[in-house]
């Protein structure tokens, strides 16, 4: 069965954007990109891949679809691309964006775990959850693993990884690694 991965970069005080979204202030170093663009390509957004040095067809490697919330898929649709990450199936999960004119993206009105609790069952590669951290909130009972890039960085306020009621969820760490500025990856799988 496919897995729900929570892939997510965030600040030493657990947040995966400051203020009015931004993620600026992360500090990604070349070997994070380096790593990035040879492990997760997927994860980078179909219109930047040319402008840091990936192609726009590079396989897949962890994952064929994506979920997210509104707040990861609006700054895209404030630019103009309706299918941020073109190369995978996209779901929106939102009760007050409307259908998006583009035949990759669906948006996803209500009852996310019963997406996610669908999706698990087709086959294919694992499921994104891209964020944000309300639908993680949402969808912490469906996580089976996350990977944290943890960023050595403190945004003191700005959307938290997981915005939902207090609900312990425990996770066991599988592998870390640490890249040159500080920035380290974190893989856990629920305990």
């Amino acid at each position: 069965m496919r897995k729900l991965v929570y892939f997510v970069g965030m600040s030493l005080d657990g947040y995966i954007a400051g203020p009015g979204d931004d993620i600026s202030f992360y500090p990604v170093g070349d070997d994070v990109w380096d790593w990035l663009k040879a492990q997760y390509p997927e994860t980078l957004p179909t219109h930047v891949r040319p402008h840091i040095g990936l192609a726009v067809d590079v396989p897949n490697q962890k994952f064929d679809t994506l979920v997210m919330g509104r707040g990861t898929y609006d700054p895209g649709l404030a630019i103009g691309v309706t299918s941020p990450y073109a190369h995978m199936r996209q779901y929106v999960v939102s009760s007050s964006l409307g259908p998006i004119d583009d035949p990759q993206v669906e948006v996803v009105a209500s009852d996310p775990v019963g997406l996610v609790r669908r999706l698990k069952q087709e086959d294919g590669m694992d499921i994104w959850l891209a964020g944000g951290g309300k639908l993680a909130a949402q969808l912490l009972g469906e996580i089976d693993e996350l990977v944290i890039k943890s960023y050595p960085v403190v945004a003191g306020t700005g959307t938290p990884a997981f915005a939902g009621e207090f609900d312990p969820t425990l996770f066991a760490p599988t592998e870390r690694t640490e890249f040159g500025n500080g920035t380290q990856v974190t893989w856990l799988t629920r305990a």
